[in-house]
C-alpha cells in the first residue's frame, strides 16, 4: 500500500499507545484493527497485521515480566502448548464458518468480566486455593481461549486475567504477566497460520510492531510499579469500552 509518512507515522503512534495499554489490561487490538482498517487497509488483511504487530508487543510485555521473576515459563509450559493448538484451530477455521455467535456473546463475557472486578472485593489480591488442577486449568482456559482469540481475539486478555484471577488464584500483577504470555502464545500461532495465507502487510506490520515493542515494555513497567491500584480500573474500563464498541458494530439502531 502507498501510505503517507503522515499516515505510517500516525499507526506507529497508535500501536505504542495500543501495545502500552494492552500490556495493562487488555484490549489492544481494540484501537489497532480500526486505525488499519481506517487507511483502507482490508479486513482480512487488518486482522493479519494486526496479529504482526501484536505478537511483538506482547512478546515485549512476556520479556519484561519474565525477566523480573513475574512468571516461570517452565510453569506455564502446559497452558502455552494448548493456547497454542487452540489458537491454531481457531486461524483455521475462521476462514471457514461464520464468526456471528461469538460476536454476539463476547460483550456479555466483557461486561461481566467488568462486573465481576467491580464488585468483588477482594478480586486480584490471590492468594486463595485454586480452583482447579495446575493440568486442568492449561487445557480447559488455555485451549478455549487460545481457540477464541486465533478466531476471533477482541476481550481475550481480559478473559485470561479473570480466569488467572478467579479460577487460579493468582493476584492481579501475576495474573497481568501469565495473561500477556499466553496472549503472545495465541498470536504467534495465529500468526503462523496468516503467514500461510499470505494475509500480512509487512511493511505497515512491521513498522507498527516496533511502536507496539516500545508501549507494552512502557505498560509492563507501569503494571510493576502500580500493581493492583491500576490494574483493576483498567480491566474495568477497557472492557466496557470494548463491549461497548462490540455493541455499537453490531446494533448500530440502538444507538440512533
Amino acid at each position: 500500500m502507498d501510505l503517507s509518512f503522515e499516515i505510517l507515522g500516525l499507526l506507529f503512534l497508535v500501536a505504542g499507545l495500543a501495545g502500552f495499554i494492552d500490556a495493562i489490561a487488555g484490549g489492544g487490538g481494540m484501537i489497532t484493527v480500526p486505525a488499519l482498517l481506517a487507511v483502507g487497509v482490508p479486513p482480512a488483511q487488518a486482522l493479519a497485521t494486526n496479529k504482526l504487530q501484536g505478537s511483538f508487543g506482547s512478546f515485549s510485555a512476556s520479556l519484561y515480566f519474565v525477566r523480573n521473576g513475574f512468571v516461570n515459563l517452565k510453569d506455564m509450559r502446559n497452558a502455552i502448548v494448548f493456547t497454542f493448538i487452540g489458537s491454531a484451530i481457531g486461524a483455521v477455521l475462521v476462514q471457514r464458518i461464520d464468526a456471528g455467535v461469538l460476536t454476539s456473546l463476547i460483550p456479555v463475557l466483557l461486561v461481566c468480566i467488568s462486573l465481576y472486578f467491580l464488585f468483588a472485593p477482594q478480586t486480584g489480591k490471590g492468594g486463595g486455593t485454586p480452583k482447579l488442577s495446575e493440568n486442568a486449568f492449561a487445557f480447559s482456559v488455555g485451549t478455549s481461549i487460545g481457540f477464541y482469540d486465533g478466531f476471533f481475539g477482541p476481550g481475550a486478555g481480559s478473559l485470561f486475567t479473570v480466569c488467572f484471577v478467579a479460577i487460579a488464584q493468582f493476584g492481579l500483577v501475576e495474573a497481568t504477566a501469565r495473561t500477556k504470555i499466553l496472549n503472545f502464545t495465541s498470536n504467534f500461532a495465529a500468526l503462523l497460520f496468516f503467514i500461510m495465507a499470505g494475509l500480512p502487510i509487512w511493511e505497515i506490520g512491521l513498522l507498527m510492531a516496533v511502536g507496539g515493542f516500545i508501549g507494552a515494555r512502557m505498560g509492563a513497567k507501569v503494571v510493576i510499579s502500580k500493581g493492583q491500584k491500576l490494574i483493576r480500573p483498567m480491566v474495568v474500563i477497557i472492557s466496557m469500552v470494548m463491549a461497548i464498541k462490540l455493541l455499537w458494530e453490531q446494533n448500530p439502531q440502538w444507538f440512533q
